[in-house]
């Protein structure tokens, strides 16, 4: 169960466009919310990533994530809108070790957040081809899973319990997952008056309250 938080950062916040009409990562924005505002109106908007439907390595996934944000902000009236984009990375440092990421983007028009979620590995029949063809990894899992158990879900699970609930046995659900980024995220909001305010395209600005000289 989440937990309720005071946080008049967040107080003012009813209304919030995420770019994605897919239902887990809606719910994983409505749970990250609930813990600070109640109320909020969670609008969900197609939207394009901009990047491969495969997307690899940080740069593509979070410009996947902060994509879907921007479009998702410009939809109409909101506090606040998120974009959430997964994707893997190969990390040469842990020789070479693949694993799936997720990140998500918080931004007010003004502002941007970013945070990611928990790592985890696909077993490597997944993984290599959509890193050596850029095959979407969660309709080769989906595949690979029903080869290997004689069963998989009705519907793709990427728009039910995901990847990593099959993996993790129903322990954690996607949209779990991905609340963890948007929470994450939300950090800089949270505290504006900790954090150097972040334009949009990435530049530190000022602190909140923080008169700059001309």
């Amino acid at each position: 169960m989440t937990p309720e938080v005071s946080s008049p950062a967040l107080a003012h916040v009813s209304t919030v466009r995420v770019g994605t009409l897919n239902r887990p990562k809606l719910e994983a924005v409505r749970l990250a919310l609930s813990a600070y505002a109640q109320g909020v109106e969670v609008c969900g908007h197609a939207a394009e990533s901009g990047v491969p439907e495969q997307p690899v390595g940080f740069t593509e996934i979070v410009r996947g994530a902060r994509t879907r944000a921007q479009v998702a902000h410009g939809a109409g009236p909101c506090e606040l809108a998120v974009g959430i984009e997964d994707g893997l990375v190969e990390f040469s440092e842990l020789g070479g070790e693949v694993l799936n990421v997720g990140a998500a983007v918080v931004t007010d028009g003004l502002r941007e957040g970013l945070g990611f979620s928990a790592l985890f590995a696909y077993p490597p029949e997944c993984a290599d081809p959509a890193l050596a063809d850029r095959a979407p990894v969660g309709e080769v899992f989906d595949a690979y899973w029903r080869a290997r158990k004689g069963e998989g879900p009705a519907e793709a699970s990427g728009r039910s319990v995901g990847n990593i609930g099959m993996l993790s046995e129903g322990v954690l659900t996607r949209s779990e997952y991905g609340r963890h980024a948007v929470l994450c995220a939300l950090v800089r909001f949270l505290h504006p008056e900790m954090y150097f305010s972040k334009a949009l395209d990435g530049a530190p600005t000022h602190r909140s309250g923080e008169v700059l000289n001309d």
